[in-house]
């Protein structure tokens, strides 16, 4: 997931600096907008599992870290707790709009792509979200360090 954010990403650079520079010469590329707009949803939905594999997120430790051990063990736990529910939400409502761009028929304006693929791949990786931050609470039950 993370290589196609990655890819997604590079995309839109590659993609607006070429509309950029054609600009130049009166040949814009008139779909730059839409494409790039999907592929940063693309570039933001698969790159939140890694972040959150990878700790790349912001943790509010000053307002806990005076806590007794237990606590932030308590702490820590429901947060995870919180987290894959709210990302089990966010997948499910998700998923329920990609069925409602699918069955509008929804498409971009300018190519006419349909727009439903993308809702459900950032549906999928918020379930994904939701795994590893369960992995992660099975990682401090057991005790390591994650």
């Amino acid at each position: 997931m993370y290589w196609i954010a990655g890819i997604a990403l590079t995309s839109i650079v590659f993609l607006t600096v070429a509309d950029v520079i054609l600009r130049r010469f009166r040949m814009p590329i008139d779909w730059t907008y839409e494409v790039v707009v999907l592929l940063g949803a693309i570039a933001i939905g698969f790159s939140i599992p890694q972040t959150t594999l990878g700790k790349g997120h912001v943790l509010m430790e000053f307002l806990t870290e005076k806590l007794p051990p237990g606590w932030q063990r308590m702490f820590s736990a429901l947060t995870r707790f919180l987290g894959m529910a709210i990302f089990a939400v966010f997948g499910w409502r998700i998923f329920s709009y990609g069925n409602n761009l699918l069955r509008s028929k929804e498409v971009s304006p300018v190519l006419q792509m349909p727009t439903y693929p993308v809702a459900y791949g950032i549906g999928v990786c918020c379930f994904v979200v939701g795994l590893v931050l369960f992995y992660d609470l099975l990682q401090k039950i057991k005790g390591v360090k994650a």
